[in-house]
């Protein structure tokens, strides 16, 4: 198989001691899940402009906000995770994830990733201190994660966890959540490397499209 990874920046950083050497990557930056439309648009732009000498492309995406619907293989077989999103592969299975929310529904995750790209009520409220002051600024990130009591960090054992350890525990005492370290998998995305694709994986063969009811199966 000839593959190209095309991935989150966040996954990314699971990914990285897995891939074998000298398989093209393209790790895209975690913003855009803020933008849909703008996410599909670009996975859609990394897919079109992949050299011939590639056979399979492997997304470390799941469905993303919807992002990924639409995806067009084009002329390579198109492999993405059956996955809402992305807490899913740091916990290892879609069947964890729901283990998870069943324990705490209102759980903010966090990863290495999550952390180095600033993405967390810390940030935002940091974001929002030289506007609103102290005070408000707080008052402001409460009200946007009032349903959140638990803060946890997910650890997938890649790498060195005492700085992101000592930055989730802050942020959780900060907003008054509790906080856990939870153990994560690499399992999914070791599968989507190593061409284990069983039911956990999509496989859309050149000229398909990802569709809504692919991710149901």
């Amino acid at each position: 198989m000839r593959a190209k990874i095309i991935a989150c920046e966040t996954v990314g950083e699971e990914l990285k001691s897995l891939i074998p050497q000298g398989t093209p990557c393209t790790f895209l930056k975690f913003g855009l899940h803020c933008t849909p439309d703008e996410l599909h648009a670009t996975l859609q732009e990394e897919i079109d402009r992949t050299q011939d000498d590639v056979d399979t492309i492997l997304l470390g995406y799941g469905m993303c906000s919807k992002g990924a619907l639409g995806l067009s293989a084009r002329g390579f077989r198109l492999v993405i995770p059956r996955v809402d999103d992305c807490i899913a592969l740091f916990l290892g299975s879609k069947d964890e994830y729901a283990r998870q929310r069943l324990i705490e529904p209102g759980t903010f995750y966090l990863t290495k990733g999550w952390i180095e790209c600033g993405d967390d009520p810390y940030t935002e409220y940091l974001k929002a201190l030289p506007r609103y002051g102290p005070e408000k600024a707080y008052r402001l990130e409460k009200l946007v994660i009032k349903n959140y009591t638990r803060l946890a960090l997910i650890n997938t054992g890649n790498y060195q966890m005492d700085k992101y350890r000592s930055y989730a525990r802050h942020v959780a005492d900060f907003f008054e959540m509790k906080f856990e370290e939870i153990p994560g998998s690499t399992a999914l995305l070791r599968s989507l490397l190593q061409n284990n694709w069983n039911h956990d994986f999509i496989v859309v063969e050149p000229g398909g499209k990802v569709e809504f009811g692919m991710f149901s199966l």
